[in-house]
């Protein structure tokens, strides 16, 4: 029986040192991708003039379920936005406070009687309210609940414009932020959605509609998710966008071209993933149809959102999520190693399936192994602490390197202070914070039939 679990801990062994490369190649390959299109992209902002042409008009879609609390903020920072024609939209989908009352008062809007197509399937509308402030269109539907996808779906038949924006209630733009996301379509007229880059809000500083200074907040929690999506956004993102293969638009800001989305469906109401699970969707039907299409990343369009800042807050995020992605991969599952899809297929799709998906009970399995190799005295403890040790800060390494890309390219002042607590975090982040982000979604594995369609509660700031 030892021999045998000696057999079995040496395989294990191998499939681990095997994954663990595999993705530290990968880290490695999109911090260097990035970094460069990075550059690229920033030589040619100094040099070269941008596309000369007029805006595009767009629909701006604010979803809002109780954010009474944000929601004014929100609309108010889209009115300064440095673009000529675009409409705000706001959908209250059933909200229990008094997120329509708010705005009804705050901008001083009217009840109408207006006709809404039903191109896409949603709950119906209770009531419609409009008004012009600096210019801007406002519509507020105050709608039956039916969750994020619906309300989107809902924004999608009432919006005037063939293409819209859908942003999160308690998300900021920079002011050329609309500007930077429809550039990929004057570009490239075969775009059919356009992702942008999302930060945390409570690190930046802003002054006349731009951040301009980077700040480490007091909450290690807050800190730590925005060493994390410096490496998401600033990485894995640009470098699956050189072939096409980002499987996830977050539903933060994105940009999408209408006629399209009506054309695949729409929004899932059904599903907590509903960003990725619709470019899932649009990836099979631009495939499945021959047509050829792009989906952009922007990383010059930048958003900010509030990120949760306790531990109740960030469980009930990432449960979400994590249960979202799991709904978003079974649904379209038939793209796994179809050649149709090529690399979306074969690489995108295998990365999360793997290293997105599976990582948690991947991890939690790799630490009973670690534990039974104790158990029965075969476990090289020295060789294991060099080992993670090493990872930790290679890790560490690259969280710091996407940390000083965003520095860099967005031009932010940051004090020395905030630098030595970078250093610091990028190992905590690495070494601690993923680990508890793995135990948060192995348990939403676990729970998936109890949670699978609820969304919980966070509190805004």
């Amino acid at each position: 029986m030892i021999d045998f679990l000696r057999e079995f801990l040496y395989v294990v062994s191998v499939f681990y040192i095997i994954y663990l490369i595999l993705f530290a190649t990968f880290s490695f390959f999109s911090i260097l991708i990035g970094a460069y299109r990075l550059y690229v992209g920033d030589r040619i902002f100094r040099f070269k003039n941008k596309f000369d042409h007029d805006d595009l008009p767009v629909s701006v879609l604010i979803p809002a379920y109780n954010e009474s609390v944000t929601i004014i903020d929100s609309v108010r920072s889209l009115l300064n936005l440095d673009y000529q024609q675009y409409e705000i939209i706001v959908v209250d989908d059933g909200s229990a406070d008094d997120t329509t009352q708010k705005l009804i008062d705050e901008f001083e809007m009217e009840r109408i009687d207006r006709p809404i197509s039903r191109e896409l399937k949603c709950h119906p509308e209770e009531a419609i309210y409009e008004n012009i402030v600096q210019g801007v269109p406002i519509t507020l539907i105050r709608k039956e609940n039916g969750g994020k996808g619906d309300a989107l779906n809902m924004g999608i038949n009432a919006s005037r414009y063939p293409y819209f924006v859908c942003m999160d209630a308690d998300s900021r733009l920079q002011k050329n932020s609309l500007k930077e996301i429809v550039e990929p379509v004057f570009e490239d007229d075969t775009i059919v959605a356009v992702g942008g880059m999302i930060l945390i809000s409570q690190c930046m500083q802003m002054e006349d509609g731009e951040a301009v200074r980077y700040r480490l907040p007091p909450n290690l929690f807050v800190c730590m998710q925005a060493l994390e999506y410096n490496r998401t956004f600033l990485a894995s993102r640009i470098f699956m966008d050189t072939f096409n293969g980002n499987l996830i638009i977050s539903g933060a800001f994105g940009l999408f071209k209408k006629s399209i989305i009506v054309a695949t469906g729409g929004y899932s109401p059904d599903n907590l993933g509903e960003d990725m699970e619709l470019i899932l969707k649009l990836h099979g039907f631009c495939r499945n149809n021959d047509i050829e299409y792009r989906m952009g990343y922007q990383p010059s369009a930048i958003c900010l959102t509030q990120a949760p800042t306790n531990f109740r807050d960030l469980r009930t995020q990432r449960r979400r999520w994590h249960i979202g992605l799991m709904q978003s991969m079974f649904a379209h599952r038939r793209i796994v190693l179809n050649l149709k899809f090529g690399l979306v297929s074969f690489f995108s799709y295998l990365y999360y399936l793997i290293y997105e998906l599976l990582s948690p009970i991947i991890e939690v399995f790799g630490i009973l192994t670690i534990a039974l190799a104790a158990y029965i005295d075969v476990l090289n403890v020295r060789y294991m602490i060099i080992f993670l040790i090493v990872y930790a800060i290679y890790g560490s390494i690259i969280s710091l390197s996407a940390f000083s890309q965003q520095i860099y390219t967005q031009k932010l002042r940051i004090s020395l202070l905030d630098i030595l607590k970078v250093l610091l975090l990028c190992v905590l982040e690495f070494a601690f914070f993923r680990y508890v982000l793995a135990a948060i979604r192995f348990v939403a594995l676990l729970r998936y039939g109890k949670n699978k369609t609820t969304w919980g509660k966070i509190d805004r700031v």
